[in-house]
């Protein structure tokens, strides 16, 4: 599939153009923010000491770093409540359109801090990043999943976690010191978002908008087959759009629904349940947390400082090449086996690499096997639940409850991410090694939903996928009514005719 994907090289172009303003920025902001937090902290002190003539003290310091890093998830979260709105009344392509201004807005912001010396433009800043991604997300996800002709969706789709794994090896290959990540120009890096944002912009008007959008939404056909066109190239497409139109009349009279009336839709809310409980267990796996505190962790790992922005750029690597690698594997493998079996080697190896951890004083060649296991780990993430996670959501919904279902999935990745990147610094200072023991749990538990809840949905229609957590649910339901069910108790007349 893929290489039927590289022969279409104006679709590829479509993809890059959408990516670099999605799920790139995603990766980025990501790692970008570690390589120069040492200047940051520095900045944020100095700061401090013109302003109140006594230094921070080293908790407050922490504490602040912590809420610095944390602010950019509250971002995505509140960028998140405004996507389903946005895409749904603008369409896919005018959201990303606007949502690179904001972008651009806080880069400027960023990129003026150090001049202004305002520690708090920073977190304005990243605020601001945290919105725009938020937003940027979801529409990526809705335009992917509908300009990818069928044969090609599964690999189309996977390209929003190539994406976010191109970006986090871009802030760290550009946060080196010999680049952007020095001391006087750290402002810059943490400024560098704006510029795939100002080529999105650019470049993405000369795209049309997703062909369902403009069918099931506007009603416009002409306009539906015009955009096939300029997304695949002349050819007939009266199977796509009666497709299309079908499912439109199925969908017909059922009207849109917010978060709320998602969750008490009893035909939808295992599908909903399921796609968030994926999207929180891709967060709390701790792959996130590797590139928000990468100094912190591989300093536990026994790695000198100067070397560990290459480790960084060599796992990250990892991460990409991997994602490449599932969009291989994942038709044939399906995406139900890629998540359990890769919760389970994930959860294996971090249980290895406390144990290396906790040992790593002993013995010299210790530390070597620290770094193994931390890339076996990243590399098990990027081939299965860092790929696959971001493919499901757009699979278990038909179109009227997609978005709303992957901004509600996004949601709680968004709280995922902003508890951990809030409280783990905390829990590393005084768990160290062990504090890698609630990502175990977490890869643990995840292994056993997908194994135990997940339908497979290779091969399979919205419909049909609908079908099957249909089945479950009643199922679930007969099994609880079985289980609720008291013996009967016999009557007083019953009893004393059996005594007589």
């Amino acid at each position: 599939m893929l290489k039927e994907l590289l022969h279409r090289r104006k679709f590829i172009f479509f993809i890059f153009t959408v990516g670099i303003g999605g799920s790139f920025q995603f990766g980025f902001n990501i790692s970008a923010i570690n390589p120069p937090s040492e200047h940051i902290k520095n900045f944020i002190n100095e700061t401090w000491i013109e302003r109140h003539e006594t230094p921070l003290q080293e908790y407050s310091l922490m504490l602040f770093w912590s809420f610095l890093v944390s602010v950019y998830p509250v971002g995505g979260l509140v960028g998140a409540q405004f996507a389903a709105a946005l895409t749904l009344k603008y369409g896919r392509k005018k959201s990303l359109l606007c949502n690179d201004v904001v972008a651009i807005v806080a880069a400027l912001i960023m990129g003026f801090s150090k001049i202004a010396r305002s520690f708090e433009m920073i977190v304005v800043g990243r605020f601001l990043y945290g919105i725009n991604i938020g937003i940027g997300i979801v529409a990526h996800g809705l335009y992917l999943g509908e300009i990818a002709p069928k044969e090609l969706r599964g690999a189309v789709c996977m390209t929003r976690a190539i994406f976010a794994a191109f970006g986090k090896w871009m802030g760290l290959v550009i946060g080196l010191r010999q680049i952007l990540g020095n001391e006087n120009t750290w402002h810059l890096l943490l400024a560098f978002s704006g510029l795939p944002a100002l080529i999105q912009l650019v470049t993405l008007p000369w795209l049309p908008e997703s062909p369902r959008y403009l069918l099931m939404e506007k009603g416009d056909t002409a306009l539906c087959i015009d955009a096939l066109r300029r997304l695949w190239g002349p050819g007939d497409f009266t199977e796509e759009v009666e497709d299309m139109l079908a499912e439109r009349a199925q969908m017909q009279g059922t009207s849109k629904k917010n978060i709320v009336q998602l969750f008490r839709d009893k035909t939808i809310r295992c599908q909903l349940l399921t796609a968030m409980a994926v999207s929180t267990g891709m967060q709390l796996s701790g792959i996130n947390i590797i590139y928000f505190y990468a100094s912190d962790v591989y300093h536990q790992l026994g790695i000198s400082k100067e070397n560990i922005p290459f480790v960084g750029i060599g796992s990250s690597g990892i991460e990409m090449l991997t994602s490449v690698m599932c969009g291989f594997i994942i038709e044939r493998a399906g995406r139900k086996v890629l998540l359990w079996k890769g919760y389970c080697f994930m959860a294996f190896w971090i249980l290895l690499l406390i144990i290396t951890l906790s040992l790593k004083e002993r013995f010299s060649w210790i530390p070597y096997c620290s770094l193994v296991f931390i890339f076996a780990y990243i590399l098990t993430f990027g081939m299965g639940p860092g790929s696959v996670s971001g493919v499901l959501p757009l699979e278990l919904f038909t179109q009227p409850n997609r978005c709303i279902a992957l901004v509600a999935a996004n949601s709680l990745q968004w709280l995922s991410l902003f508890a951990l990147g809030l409280v783990f610094p905390f829990i590393i200072e005084v768990l160290g090694p062990f504090s890698f023991i609630l990502f175990v749990v977490s890869c643990f538990l995840a292994s056993l939903f997908t194994f135990y809840v997940l339908p497979e949905t290779k091969g399979k229609t919205l419909l049909q996928i609908n079908e099957e957590f249909n089945n479950l649910r009643i199922a679930r339901k007969g099994m609880w009514s079985i289980f609720r069910k008291r013996p009967a108790v016999p009557n007083q007349t019953e009893t004393l005719s059996t005594r007589a």
